[in-house]
């Protein structure tokens, strides 16, 4: 594992991301590249577990605003994640990585039910996991699903891909004043009320001891150059260096 600051990671990535521009569609080349990623960091020796979200499908939130009750709309959601898991894994498979899909849905056939144990044999076998179906529960996101993974799958770091370059002190997008934290504590991000991701999923990474690196999903060869260790986005963990 030369050069590598972590032995096994936990990509979160949301599914407007994976669609880009077109709604309820793919961003082919996005994916492309980041497969890309996982298979230079995959060749590296480090394991990797990705969990995705549905947004590009149809966000559970949306659903509900159109008349659905929020248990359906959760449920649309998940189900939004194993189709964006099975784009992955085609994507994959043509590049030449060899990616497994693992849902905690009953699932039909198309992707393998997740079983914590298995999960952790093909990340030992060098096959990334993309974990889908959130936490199989409604009233939890993929945030939540992801700390959650992270967790039972012992990976050292939970990298979550956004769209701005790490934990500010408001939302960036709106207000041009918003400072960037390059370092913010647990406990500080909850007292701050700080909306990078929701309080569940950062109770569990407290509890767990889970540090997360906030990134652009855009930086070039983010997710490679955060396994070997550069400074990028906003970390978060339990001691500031203060």
């Amino acid at each position: 594992m030369t050069g590598a600051r972590y032995k096994r990671i936990l990509l979160k990535i949301s599914g407007e991301v994976l669609g880009g521009s077109s709604p309820g569609g793919f961003d082919v080349d996005f994916i492309k590249d980041l497969v890309g990623q996982l298979k230079g960091v995959s060749d590296l020796g480090v394991g990797i577990g990705v969990v995705v979200g549905g947004g590009n499908v149809l966000r559970g939130s949306h659903a509900q605003h159109q008349g659905l009750s929020r248990v359906a709309a959760d449920y649309i959601g998940m189900l939004g994640t194993v189709i964006n898991g099975i784009a992955l894994r085609d994507i994959a498979t043509s590049l030449g990585l060899d990616l497994r899909v693992m849902t905690c849905l009953a699932g039909s056939g198309v992707v393998e039910p997740y079983v914590v144990e298995e999960a952790i044999e093909h990340i030992e076998q060098g096959c990334p996991v993309v974990i889908v179906g959130g936490t199989g529960n409604p009233f939890l996101t993929t945030d939540t699903a992801a700390a959650l993974r992270a967790a039972e799958i012992k990976a050292d770091i939970l990298l979550k891909a956004t769209k701005v370059d790490g934990v500010y002190t408001s939302d960036p997008m709106v207000n041009s004043d918003a400072t960037r934290f390059e370092r913010i504590t647990y406990r500080e991000a909850a007292q701050l009320e700080l909306e990078f991701m929701d309080r569940s999923a950062l109770w569990i990474c407290q509890q767990t001891n889970m540090p997360i690196v906030v990134f652009n999903v855009h930086e070039q060869d983010g997710v490679r150059r955060i396994v070997l260790g550069e400074p990028i986005g906003t970390i978060v963990e339990g001691v500031s260096n203060d």
